[in-house]
């Protein structure tokens, strides 16, 4: 009987030896791959009952609208999420804030910070006015409290955070109720959480970390390329090959492969654009830039049209996105290698299209002249003065008129062409 009752009573104590916990890194700018890797992400943890999802944030901010998207994710999600802003030295600014407030468990690691969440005027024209700034930081504060109420955070840090773009330290934000604890890696925070009551939708979740298994996520190959076109340095390419593609395929009409190439790159950079602070100023100028390059070609004006292109399109790179992020900027390096390689193509095309200007014909009745044949015949005088005969001349039997007194089976040389009789001198006089 006693060991049944052991037994029984064995079989009753739940088995946390299977409980396991989802992890995801989440770095670099916040942007609708970063939602969708996310949002995939919770529903995946969801599904197969992992105690909690943990999110290792390191992002200098990001999208608003991406923000708004996670953000919902997160708090709609029925698994508990832990933000853990990791390793030390990362930084949860502007949309980290947001997504850190946002979770069930807030966590930084040492000798990291979060703040400065004030809303950036990223329009495509430049800076946006006054009255508009403040319309998106008066919504940007609104949010964030709602946040902070809804997980009883600090609402006065959050709303200074976005208005005064105020930042602190872990151990700062632990003071300040910002977070909720500080734990050096992952598996000190796996250690302090475990056991700790957690409020979601359905109800309260006690947490069983301790000694759970990980299983780190990554991205799907479908989110890895929109977080790859996201990249600006990317988008920028690709609005080049694409605008390249395009201009030619006008330009050649009928040649097919370059309008299709530049009509996939044009749409996969504009996906990319839409999610960057473009600058239409800067996109109209290397629009201009490579328009002239082009004219280059079919005009001689001396270098002048080439000079004004590269210009054109190196200042319309550089302003072509306009974000105080160094992450959402596109490289110098890439820039300066991009123009200088589309200004030494553009070169090379105008050297080969005045060589081929230059070049004697190598097709048709004109490339004939200075051609070498034999008489077929003797050339007899004909009343205008001309000696007539016939010539074969690449293969081909002509009429031939000449000058010269000229014999069978003698070399002769194409002087020139007059309808459809050729006018030819004996070779060793060419000579």
């Amino acid at each position: 009987m006693r060991k049944l009752i052991f037994l029984l009573f064995f079989a009753s104590v739940p088995n946390f030896a299977d409980n396991f916990v989802y992890v995801i890194k989440v770095e670099g700018t916040i942007n609708p791959a970063t939602a969708e890797y996310i949002s995939s992400s919770i529903k995946k943890a969801t599904e197969e009952g992992a105690e909690c999802l943990v999110i290792e944030l390191d992002t200098p901010g990001g999208l608003l609208e991406s923000t708004r998207s996670i953000v919902k994710s997160i708090l709609s999600a029925e698994i508990p999420i832990v933000v853990f802003v990791y390793p030390s030295g990362a930084r949860a600014g502007s949309a980290g804030v947001f997504i850190t407030l946002s979770a069930h468990i807030a966590v930084m690691a040492p000798g990291t910070n979060i703040g400065a969440a004030h809303p950036v005027g990223i329009g495509g024209m430049g800076d946006t006015s006054k009255v508009m700034e403040q319309k998106i930081t008066n919504d940007a504060a609104a949010f964030v409290r709602t946040i902070a109420e809804k997980r009883n955070r600090n609402v006065k840090w959050a709303e200074k955070a976005v208005r005064e773009s105020i930042s602190s330290t872990e151990t700062e934000a632990l003071k300040d109720s910002v977070i909720d604890l500080i734990a050096k890696d992952l598996n000190d925070l796996l250690d302090k959480i475990d056991g700790r009551k957690v409020k979601i939708d359905s109800g309260e979740k006690i947490l069983r970390t301790k000694d759970a298994k990980v299983k780190f996520v990554e991205m799907n190959w479908r989110e890895k390329l929109l977080a790859l076109i996201s990249d600006p340095n990317i988008a920028y390419i690709l609005l080049l090959l694409g605008i390249y593609g395009i201009l030619f395929e006008l330009y050649n009409p009928g040649a097919i492969f370059p309008g299709v190439i530049g009509a996939i790159c044009l749409i996969l950079a504009f996906y990319s654009l839409q999610a960057l602070p473009i600058n239409y100023a800067g996109l109209a100028l290397i629009i201009l830039g490579i328009i002239l390059l082009l004219l280059e070609i079919k005009i001689v004006s001396h270098g002048l049209l080439t000079i004004g292109g590269a210009i054109s399109l190196l200042l319309g790179s550089i302003m072509l996105i306009n974000s105080p992020f160094e992450l959402m900027q596109i490289s110098l390096t890439v820039i300066i290698t991009a123009v200088a390689l589309t200004v030494l193509f553009f070169l090379f095309a105008i050297g080969m299209a005045l060589k081929a200007q230059r070049r004697k014909p190598t097709t048709g009745k004109e490339a004939l002249v200075g051609e070498k044949g034999i008489a077929l015949t003797k050339f007899k005088p004909a009343s205008n003065g001309w000696a007539t005969g016939q010539v074969r001349v690449h293969g081909e039997i002509w009429k031939a008129m000449s000058q010269d007194v000229i014999n069978p089976n003698e070399e002769i040389v194409v002087q020139g062409i007059e309808g459809l009789t050729l006018k030819v001198a004996k070779s060793d006089k060419q000579k």
